[in-house]
Order: structure tokens, then C-alpha cells, then sequence
């Protein structure tokens, strides 16, 4: 060994370059790839066979400010016949605070999409009526 390759033997060690730890290196890097491969496949399947992805969605069709403390909320929603759920609306005002706040039960029906208009009571003016969240009950 020369003089030259004793230097990069030395240099090698003393910055972590050495064999030892390039090894290590790439079998970390294949162990997270493989962890990640065995984490996606495992979401994939989980997506695939969830019975309820697609089943179930709620929609705003409109609304009306009817006066300074009542609002009217038109929606939609879609679900598979003889399912029933609950959909949280709300009015908000100005500045997007909730001023009125309801939960309506969605009773089953032979119909996939049925339409709605509920009337909501509020604290103040209101500028928008919406849906906060729909689920399956």
C-alpha cells in the first residue's frame, strides 16, 4: 500500500467513509423501502375493499337568508336505499362564525338521492347556509 492510499484509508475512517458503514447505509435504505412498499400495498387493499367508499355523499344545492335569524338550506344526498344518516348544517355569518347550528335525520327511503330544505334558526344575520358533515347512522 502506498503512502497515497494509507491517506484515503486514513481520511476514509476518520469521515465515516468506510465499508462498514456503506453497508449499513444500504440496508437501512432497503428496509425503508420495503417498509414502505408493505405500508402502501396495505392501504391499497384496505381502499379496495372498503364496502362504503363511493356509497354515501351530500351535497348543498343552495340557500336563502329569509330574514336576520332564518335561513333555509337546500341539499342533497345520496346513499345507498334503505340506509338512513345525520347531516350537521350550519349558518354562518360575516366573518365565517357559526350563528346557527342544526342536526337533521335522514330517514331511509327506496330513493338513492333524496333533496332537502331545511330551515335553520339563528343568533344574528347570516350570509351563507351550509353543510357541515354528513354520515351514515
Amino acid at each position: 500500500m502506498t503512502l497515497a492510499d494509507q491517506e484515503r484509508t486514513d481520511l476514509a475512517a476518520r469521515y465515516g467513509k468506510t465499508r462498514q458503514r456503506g453497508t449499513r447505509q444500504r440496508i437501512l435504505g432497503w428496509s425503508v423501502a420495503i417498509a414502505f412498499v408493505v405500508v402502501f400495498t396495505a392501504w391499497v387493499v384496505w381502499v379496495a375493499f372498503d364496502n362504503n367508499s363511493g356509497s354515501f355523499q351530500a351535497r348543498d344545492t343552495g340557500h336563502k337568508i329569509v330574514d336576520k335569524t332564518t335561513t333555509r338550506i337546500s341539499f342533497e344526498v345520496s346513499m345507498e336505499p334503505g340506509s338512513t344518516a345525520s347531516c350537521a348544517l350550519q349558518v354562518q355569518n360575516e366573518q365565517h362564525a357559526i350563528v346557527g347550528w342544526k342536526i337533521v335525520d335522514i330517514p331511509a327511503s327506496d330513493k338513492y338521492t333524496q333533496s332537502f330544505t331545511e330551515t335553520l334558526r339563528s343568533t344574528e344575520l347570516g350570509v351563507t347556509g351550509l353543510i357541515y358533515e354528513c354520515w351514515l347512522t
